[in-house]
């Protein structure tokens, strides 16, 4: 279970990509469709901005609501994250950096409100899994060929 007291979650990358390269694939909504989740209908990376989609996994309808609290350009973009159908907050933060030749992702996961015990995907292992998915499997296959 993803626990407010819990340490956070960290995911780190690193792409053989310039910054703003790696930027515009986690903030463009097209570029997003390809590699997070396809039915994104907006996003915008500004203070305030809000979506909504649903994602049904093994007959659970899992309403993302995202809000953007933060954004510093090229650097960091911080999403409130929660569901509609249920309880829990967290807060997901993707910071970007330049080392060398390469752009570091770093994504870390605070959870602010408890989620359910009892939805799997609430777990903290089911969590780590996806969120390794998304950044080190789909966005790394997305990138390769846009240096």
């Amino acid at each position: 279970m993803l626990r407010h007291t819990d340490y956070p979650i960290i995911i780190k990358e690193s792409f053989r990509i310039s910054v703003n390269k790696l930027w515009n694939a986690l903030t463009e909504v097209d570029q997003m469709r390809q590699w997070f989740f396809e039915n994104i209908p907006d996003f915008k990376p500004e203070v305030g901005f809000q979506t909504q989609f649903a994602v049904v996994n093994e007959g659970r309808t899992f309403t993302h609501l995202w809000t953007i609290t933060e954004v510093v350009p090229d650097k960091k973009i911080v999403y409130n994250w929660k569901y509609k159908e249920y309880p829990g907050d967290s807060l997901a933060i993707f910071e970007l950096s330049q080392e060398n030749d390469q752009t570091l992702l770093r994504l870390t996961l605070k959870i602010l409100e408890d989620f359910p015990a009892e939805i799997p995907e609430f777990s903290r292992e089911s969590c780590i899994g996806g969120w390794n998915y998304f950044l080190g499997e789909r966005l790394k296959d997305y990138l390769p060929d846009k240096s």
